[in-house]
Order: structure tokens, then sequence, then C-alpha cells
């Protein structure tokens, strides 16, 4: 072969006598091939998007069952302590009793522990009587025209306690009365009647004594204090 018939050859046209048919199924199943695997990554998406729904959704029932047992454990404790109000109620009523019972309430023991202090050592007592008030009834008071020496300038109280005793003599009487003005509780005291009389081969003065309780006498333990 020549030079010149190899140049010719090299030059030719290249022809496709493949069938047109042929090239299109080639061609559509290359698009086949590309949907398939867009179907494809489409469908993994699909999935992992349910699988994290799935998730979610196992998340939020479990939120759920936890709140409707702690609901149950809650309402289970609700209808074990229902009866606390009750009882707090009864509680209250009956402290409101006491301090209508007990109100008026004086501690006669501390009372007169607190007295015996103040006795002048030349006095000793003999009976002591305490007309009190009792369920809102008044005490009686002392008659100012029985009261030597007042008028009508005595203060009602809450009763009345008269001591009878005996004496040296009046100055230690009077002593007396002067130790009773200073005791807590008792108001406005006075004398009855003071009276010398024998006592074997001595002389001693009878005395009798009153004076007005006041509300500074009360205990108060079972008075509800403001706020509580």
């Amino acid at each position: 072969m020549s030079t010149t018939t190899a140049t010719r050859l090299a030059t030719l046209p290249r022809v496709n006598l493949l069938p047109p048919e042929i090239e299109e199924q080639r061609r559509f199943r290359k698009v086949q091939a590309g949907l398939g695997a867009g179907v494809l990554a489409a469908v993994a998406v699909v999935g992992a998007l349910m699988l994290l729904a799935n998730a979610a959704v196992n998340d939020a029932q479990s939120d759920l069952d936890d709140a409707t047992a702690r609901q149950a454990r809650l309402q289970a404790q609700q209808a074990q302590y229902a009866e606390v109000p009750i009882v707090y109620a009864q509680v209250e009523a009956a402290e409101a009793q006491l301090g209508l019972a007990m109100g008026k309430e004086v501690r006669w023991s501390y009372f007169l522990n607190d007295l015996s202090l103040k006795v002048p050592g030349k006095v000793w007592l003999t009976s002591m009587t305490v007309t009190q008030e009792v369920d809102g009834a008044v005490a009686a008071t002392a008659d100012p025209a029985a009261v030597p020496g007042t008028s009508t300038y005595l203060t009602a109280g809450m009763g009345t306690v008269t001591f009878q005793g005996k004496g040296y003599g009046h100055n230690d009487v009077a002593a007396w009365l002067d130790a009773l003005a200073k005791q807590k509780g008792l108001i406005q005291p006075y004398f009855t009647n003071s009276a010398k009389e024998a006592i074997g081969s001595e002389t001693a003065v009878s005395f009798t004594s009153q004076a007005t309780i006041t509300e500074q006498a009360l205990s108060g333990r079972y008075v509800q204090k403001a706020g509580n």
C-alpha cells in the first residue's frame, strides 16, 4: 500500500451502522438508571425521616406514659391525704372551743406562789375566796357604798378575790394592803374590816381585804395569738 492510499483511508468518515432504535434504547436505559438511583435516594431519605419520626413518637409516648404514671401516683397521694384538711378543721374547732372554755383561766398556783413572796412577815392569811367571771357572766363587783372611803369610781373587772388574815398590828395590815396593790392582775385593794382581837395572851388584828381581778391575771395559754 502506498502512502497516498493510507492517507485517504484515515480521512474516511465514520458511519454508525446500528439501527436508531438501539441507540434510543441505550439512552432510555441511562435515563432509567438515573431515575432509579434518584428513586432509591428518595426512598432512603424517606426511610430516614420515618425512622426519626418513629423515634420522636416513641419519645413522646414515653413522656406521656411517665406523665400518666406520675398523675396516677399524685392522685393516689391526694386520696391518701384527703382527710388532712378535715383533721385541720377539727383541730382548729377544738382549739377554738378550748380557748372559749379556758380563755378566762387564772393559774392560781402561780398567782399564790408569787403573792406569798410579797406577804409581809408579820401577816398571815387564813382564807382566800375568788369570785370570777364564768361563761360570759360578769362577776358581781363590790358595792362602793360598802367600801370605806370610796364612791362610784371602782373599775369593774373580771372578778374579785377576798382575803382573810391576821397581823400583829394595824401597820402590818396596812403593809399587806400595799403588797396587794403591787400584785400583777389585781387592782383597787381595800379593807372591808380590820379589828383587834385577843389570841391567847397576845393581841392581833383580824382583817378582811378585797381586790378586783383584771385580765392581766389570765394565763393566756389557750388564747390563739394573732397570725397563728
